[in-house]
């Protein structure tokens, strides 16, 4: 009897750890089925609060989408703020689950990525806004070198739009903790040596212009001057 109660013993702790560890997997898969019908749910009422506010709209002219298209996706700017929020949502009730079931080590690593979705976010507004106004400025700087009878007024506005794009995109990179200080500093040099090639060429090409337009804009000031 006594042998048959050794044989027994590690079965019937087998038992009670099975007993015991049953409830918190129901509970866990509970939650991930609340989980996953909630991700639905805020994805839904986000495309579509995003969309009533013609979000959409400012991605199509920033050229996020084209962008997104070129890339082989089938979704819009808009329905990847959508997606993200679905899968955010999924990782906190992973999260809640692993913990219940004691998987600290799990919870910890979905945790940090839990943490980093949000900086996404962020990262993809500044880049959708960021991408917008870079258009807006080239198309400004295209009209107003058009109406003073400037050449190249097409090329100084795509330079205007890069410029913004690389600082937006600077801004983007440093939200999500990529690049860090070496990206900035290449930024800069890049920046000051565009900065520098622009002004030399417009000081060595534009000079005519130049006095063609003092001349327009304050010819008794430069009279006087000369006098």
């Amino acid at each position: 009897m006594d042998r048959v109660d050794v044989f027994l013993e590690p079965v019937r702790a087998f038992l009670v750890q099975i007993a015991a560890f049953l409830p918190r997997l129901g509970l866990a898969l509970l939650v991930l089925v609340a989980g996953y019908l909630i991700a639905k749910a805020v994805r839904f009422a986000l495309v579509r609060a995003l969309r009533a506010i013609n979000f959409h709209i400012v991605t199509q002219r920033s050229g996020m989408d084209a962008f997104l298209q070129k890339g082989g996706t089938e979704i819009d700017t808009t329905g990847l703020f959508g997606w993200l929020a679905y899968w955010l949502v999924i990782l906190a009730a992973l999260i809640v689950a692993f913990n219940g079931l004691g998987l600290t080590n799990v919870t910890e690593l979905l945790g940090r990525i839990v943490l980093f979705v949000p900086r996404v976010v962020v990262a993809l507004l500044i880049l959708a806004f960021g991408t917008y106004f870079a258009r807006f400025v080239a198309n400004a700087v295209s009209s107003y070198c058009a109406s003073v009878g400037l050449r190249d007024g097409d090329l100084l506005a795509r330079l205007a739009r890069y410029a913004i794009m690389a600082f937006v995109l600077i801004i983007a990179f440093d939200q999500m903790d990529i690049g860090g200080t070496i990206v900035r500093q290449a930024f800069l040099i890049i920046l000051g040596g565009l900065v520098f090639a622009i002004a030399l060429a417009f000081g060595l090409g534009g000079r005519e212009w130049a006095a063609a337009r003092l001349e327009q804009w304050w010819p008794s000031e430069r009279h006087d001057l000369e006098r």
